[in-house]
């Protein structure tokens, strides 16, 4: 359970961002006050009516003239509600729009290890329903609730003026009505919290069933999943009704009270009516002034728990936006004066922020020249991913230093740092959109004349894809401009592969970080892979982590992690010969797939019937 802050604590966190549409919240809440106080005023039209028309002897054009001031009254109250919400609508939905994109802004510089601890329903359901439930607490909720207590406030004043005598009595329900009031609020906020994260969990659930819906069908574990589904969904459910029950019960309380204080006030007004202390007038004023009120009242039950969701929503948002980015650019960056791509490792050690006391990577020192190919291998756990992983600073290390031609990559800044690496990673992640988008995602712009831009990006994408052996992608339905749909599953696991390769290549960058991204091709295409790649990045330094004996043997060198320590660095047949720890990796590495869609695109392949390549 998240720590309860004070109300006001957190709502006060919107300032800044409702400061700009202040003018307007303000014009809002005046033309939602003015009427309340119209409304106010037609009991007192009541009133001289009553005492002064309706009596023997009385005017009876004024009857007409009270209808139509009391019709004239009527309009001006609709009038300023429809002012109302013309003032407040547009600005609290830039508002809304505003803080979805900083809060967007947000995630995308926040670390890998963030994400690593928040399920993305939470961050969705924090993006799209708090965000929208504060923009509808803002342009309604927050100006209802001053308007609906100011109401009630002026209408005790003028039932005072009245009869003290009986705005006594519909005072003394007020008393119970603040006690409940403040248990409500604290039960209520809890209940509030606990469904919200519930709905953020329930989201966090579709998304992984609709992203792993191949998985779920393919082991027959659908009917697992919805059981699964259906428990969430209940403990939602049951959140809802006791959040529900809290309200229906305050809701009585508010309702009940007022309603026998009316009833006893009604006995008390009559008796001091017939002993002529209370004008008949007034006291049907002071019970139409009753009636005004008595809606705000009953209303506030859930305008306070609106005001308390909204609290939730505003907790919730900054719990994410509160977190901080551990991985920033220095306030004077450094570049090296010639981009050359040497990585040096330096003593390197990382550990995990929830696990500080257990290192996945200790005391690396490693050298790599620049245009070297060095290949990480070693036993699963050894910590080859992790390594390949600081190089971008996806995350940082613990101690020691990485240097790319001698400037500490903390030197960098961050956005530079991204443009010198690329990183292509086994499991690969493409995004709902063209084929054309998804390759050129990190490609550098080539000059500012956009017909000139273009051509150069269509020869990077030509290029980029010859590379990585994706030619397939022009024989696709619409060619490069194919929607390859979400995460790109319209696609073969070796096709989602060569595009995030040809991605990293488009980038043209001059440090190269692959997380065995050719593990789903066959030996045939990783080769030719290998090849372009010697030929159009012949500058550029490559650290991939080799799952295949093949990728080894196609590396300058190769360093052999142990146990989260550099054990040994060589080449392949130097470490063959006289590492025996190396030999059982090697042994023990995965066997060469046949990626079926690369061969049947093969034209040395072309003539081969199914079944001999079903062999």
């Amino acid at each position: 359970m998240a720590t309860q802050t004070p109300f006001f604590s957190s709502i006060s966190r919107l300032y800044p961002h409702v400061r700009p549409i202040l003018p307007r919240l303000v014009l809002g809440l005046l033309s939602a006050l003015l009427a309340s106080v119209v409304a106010l005023t037609i009991p007192q039209v009541l009133r001289v009516l009553v005492n002064e028309s309706l009596r023997p002897g009385g005017r009876a054009d004024a009857v007409w003239s009270a209808s139509l001031v009391i019709l004239g009254l009527g309009v001006a109250e609709a009038g300023l509600v429809a002012l109302r919400r013309q003032f407040v609508i547009n600005p609290a939905t830039t508002v809304e729009t505003r803080m979805r994109v900083s809060l967007y802004g947000h995630l995308q510089d926040l670390t890998v290890s963030f994400h690593d601890r928040w399920g993305s329903g939470q961050l969705l359901s924090r993006a799209m329903t708090d965000l929208n439930f504060l923009r509808r607490w803002m342009a309604f909720g927050a100006i209802m609730l001053v308007v609906t207590t100011l109401t009630v406030v002026i209408g005790v004043v003028v039932m005072f003026s009245m009869s003290w005598q009986l705005a006594l009595i519909f005072l003394a329900a007020a008393v119970p009505i603040m006690i409940y009031g403040f248990r409500f609020r604290t039960r209520y906020s809890k209940v509030a919290r606990r469904s919200q994260d519930q709905a953020g969990d329930l989201a966090t659930t579709v998304e992984e069933s609709v992203h792993g819906i191949r998985v779920l069908k393919a082991f027959g574990r659908s009917r697992e999943a919805l059981e699964n589904f259906n428990e969430q969904a209940e403990e939602l459910r049951q959140t809802e009704i006791a959040k529900a029950k809290h309200l229906a019960v305050f809701s009585l309380v508010v309702t009940l009270l007022p309603e026998l204080a009316l009833g006893s006030g009604l006995v008390v007004g009559v008796l001091l009516a017939s002993n002529g202390d209370l004008s008949i007038g007034s006291l049907v004023a002071f019970f139409a002034t009753a009636a005004v009120i008595a809606a705000p009242v009953e209303f506030c039950g859930m305008l306070l728990a609106m005001a308390l969701t909204a609290k939730t929503a505003i907790d919730r948002h900054y719990e994410v936006m509160d977190a901080m980015n551990t991985i920033t650019s220095p306030e004077d960056p450094r570049r090296p004066d010639v981009l050359k791509g040497a990585v040096s490792f330096r003593n390197v050690a990382f550990a995990f922020q929830d696990a500080p006391d257990k290192p996945i990577l200790k005391d690396i020192t490693l050298d790599i020249a620049p245009g070297e190919t060095m290949a990480l291998v070693g036993i699963t756990g050894s910590g080859k991913s992790a390594l390949l992983q600081l190089v971008p600073r996806l995350y940082e290390v613990t101690a020691g230093a990485i240097t790319i031609d001698g400037v500490d990559l903390r030197e960098f800044s961050v956005e530079e740092l991204r443009t010198v690496v690329a990183v292509a990673f086994e499991d690969t992640t493409l995004f709902s959109s063209s084929v054309r988008h998804n390759v050129l995602l990190g490609a550098p712009g080539a000059s500012s004349e956009a017909h000139r831009e273009e051509a150069n990006r269509d020869e990077a994408l030509e290029e980029a894809l010859d590379v990585a052996q994706a030619h397939f992608a022009y024989s696709l339905p619409d060619g490069v401009d194919t929607l390859i749909g979400e995460e790109g599953l319209s696609l073969s696991g070796g096709q989602r592969q060569r595009i995030a390769l040809a991605r990293a290549i488009a980038a043209r960058p001059k440090v190269l970080v692959l997380d065995d991204p050719l593990s789903a091709l066959d030996v045939n295409t990783e080769e030719r892979v290998e090849h372009r790649l010697r030929e159009v990045l012949a500058d550029t330094t490559t650290l991939i982590v080799a799952h295949r004996p093949s990728t080894v043997a196609l590396a300058d060198r190769v360093a052999l992690l142990k146990d989260g320590r550099i054990a040994a660095v060589g080449t392949h047949a130097e470490l063959l010969a006289r590492d025996s720890h190396y030999r059982y990796v090697i042994a023990s590495l995965d066997p060469e797939p046949r990626d079926l869609d690369s061969e049947l695109h093969d034209p040395d392949l072309s003539d081969l019937d199914a079944e001999e390549i079903s062999r």
